[in-house]
């Protein structure tokens, strides 16, 4: 379940319970990516414990299961909670936030039609995380590595996400490396989230579906 555009037959599934659970946690994941992105840039400061989880995700390239990508359901709490938000009550909705998820979206279509990009990112990772192997990802250096690799893939296309914030925060070059591997966070789940039947369609005709497992697998946290 990496940065690939199909999943392999021995990890597709057939229950649809099974399969709104694992698209909802996927797109929780691009949500709590989103969420921690205008962190940085309004803030300078994010909720690390989370940030460490989507981070995290995108070393998670040989991941048995959803749950495993973000290290288990604690550490995509923060995008469940935004997402029962923005489902559930459209007072509560953050229109910045959903804004960039909407874009992670639209970038994660471009970037998965393009294999010589796809293959570029898979390997840049997993040179990052061999060199990095004896050292915890969220120091600064794999960090840094991370936003240079998206500098090299990603933000080549045309199509760009435009972040908005504090100037003095967008301005300082770690916080930059930060939102650029939050974005790339946001696309592996955006990946994941089509690997495992996530569709438009699904978003518009499903929500009540997806709103409740949102609310399960929260639940389940706290117990």
């Amino acid at each position: 379940m990496g940065f690939s555009q199909k999943l392999p037959t021995s990890q597709r599934t057939d229950d649809p319970l099974m399969s709104i659970q694992e698209t909802t946690l996927a797109l929780a994941g691009i949500l709590q990516a989103a969420t921690l992105v205008k962190q940085v840039a309004r803030q300078g400061l994010v909720e690390q414990s989370a940030f460490d989880s989507s981070i995290g995700s995108i070393f998670k390239l040989d991941a048995k299961s959803c749950e495993d990508v973000y290290g288990g359901l604690t550490g995509v709490r923060l995008g469940l909670q935004h997402l029962c938000a923005a489902l559930e009550d459209s007072n509560k909705r953050d229109l910045e936030v959903l804004k960039y998820v909407f874009s992670i979206m639209v970038l994660e279509r471009k970037f998965i039609q393009d294999t010589p990009m796809t293959r570029a990112v898979h390997s840049g990772i997993e040179t990052i995380a061999e060199q990095n192997k004896d050292i915890a990802y969220t120091q600064m250096v794999m960090i840094s590595q991370v936003g240079k690799l998206y500098v090299r893939t990603l933000s080549t296309f045309d199509y760009r996400i435009q972040v908005v914030g504090e100037q003095r925060h967008l301005e300082n070059e770690h916080n930059a490396n930060r939102i650029r591997a939050l974005l790339l966070a946001g696309i592996r789940s955006a990946v994941l989230w089509r690997q495992k039947g996530g569709t438009r369609w699904q978003l518009l005709f499903s929500r009540g579906k997806i709103l409740a497992s949102a609310k399960q697998q929260l639940a389940s946290i706290s117990r």
